[in-house]
């Protein structure tokens, strides 16, 4: 009889848990913005200008200075509803009585799907060193919590005839949303993307043979590949005219490991040889399933018109959504 009553008391309380979650208002908010609840003071001091340094520095390889995230100051004060259920908060508790400084990292309190960062300290000075000790591990899950809301979009409102014939010759595919359409598509190759009168975000996926060696995912191997293919199967809008790496900007290459899967990421810039087009690139590079084949799903932007953050943001989430065909 105590058994039963333990397990129809823990039944009880997921379904009032997910109900709880259920009853979430949607996130408020721009993507790419991020509400900072701190004093005027802390805001305008010190503090404030770690918090800048850290969130709105200049977004990488992007050919014109934006910054990272678009913040928004709110004093403690004035944080009420409207601003608890926005996308992203970073909140500051400054209090003499805080037994020790501290980072805690939260999702959907106030709204689904949300993303929030409570730093605990007894002062400005101690809170700027809590930034300064876990910087890199706040950007990324204010960064992870962007690239969750685009894949669970791209996945809800996919474009579904597009995986599954991309997964045919590269064993996965990533999911791609309304507005994207196959572009070309052949043994080793594949272009998909979503082009708009003033902008283009596109998917590159290609495959070479994998040859074993040290060498293979380096960033001399990786742009010698990636130059070679794309002068092959990209051509620019003329005669004699076609994708490549640029020159302006070295491309930098780190290795990460995102849900089991490791890859080497490339960010660089690319431009149309004998032409003037160019943007933003990101390239993923990681093994087939067999380990016979090296895979390439790269993400561009082209938006002369426009700031390139956002839509670089959201196309390289899409390169996070990859699953491999089951």
């Amino acid at each position: 009889m105590k058994r039963i009553l333990l397990i129809l008391t823990a039944v009880l309380a997921l379904a009032a848990c997910k109900s709880t979650k259920a009853l979430l208002p949607n996130v408020s908010g721009k993507a790419g913005e991020i509400i900072v609840v701190i004093e005027k003071a802390d805001w305008e001091g010190n503090l404030g200008t770690k918090v800048r340094d850290l969130l709105a520095c200049d977004c990488p390889f992007l050919a014109q200075k934006e910054p990272l995230y678009s913040l928004v100051n709110v004093p403690p004060g004035g944080f009420g509803d409207l601003f608890k259920i926005h996308r992203n908060i970073v909140y500051f508790t400054l209090n003499p009585q805080v037994d020790s400084a501290a980072v805690v990292y939260r999702h959907d309190v106030w709204a689904a799907p949300q993303c929030l960062v409570q730093i605990s300290a007894r002062n400005a000075d101690d809170a700027a060193a809590v930034l300064t000790d876990n910087g890199k591990t706040i950007v990324s899950f204010i960064e992870q919590a962007e690239r969750d809301r685009v894949i669970r979009n791209s996945i809800r409102y996919e474009e579904r005839e597009i995986a599954p014939k991309v997964a045919e010759v590269f064993g996965g595919s990533p999911h791609f949303p309304m507005g994207y359409r196959l572009k070309k598509l052949t043994n080793d190759f594949g272009w998909i993307a979503d082009e708009k009168q003033y902008t283009i975000q596109g998917v590159l996926i290609y495959k070479y043979p994998a040859n074993g060696t040290p060498e293979e995912f380096s960033l001399d191997n990786i742009i010698a590949k990636r130059n070679a293919i794309l002068k092959e199967n990209v051509p620019g809008m003329f005669e004699n005219t076609w994708m490549t790496t640029g020159k302006y900007m070295p491309p930098q290459l780190e290795f990460l490991r995102y849900r089991g899967r490791d890859f080497a990421q490339v960010r660089g810039l690319w431009e149309v040889e004998n032409d003037y087009m160019g943007g933003p690139f990101v390239s993923h590079s990681f093994y087939s399933q067999d380990g016979s084949s090296i895979i390439v799903a790269e993400a561009f932007v082209y938006a002369p018109k426009y700031d390139k953050r956002q839509y670089l943001r959201q196309v390289e989430s899409i390169l996070f959504s990859w699953e491999w065909a089951k």
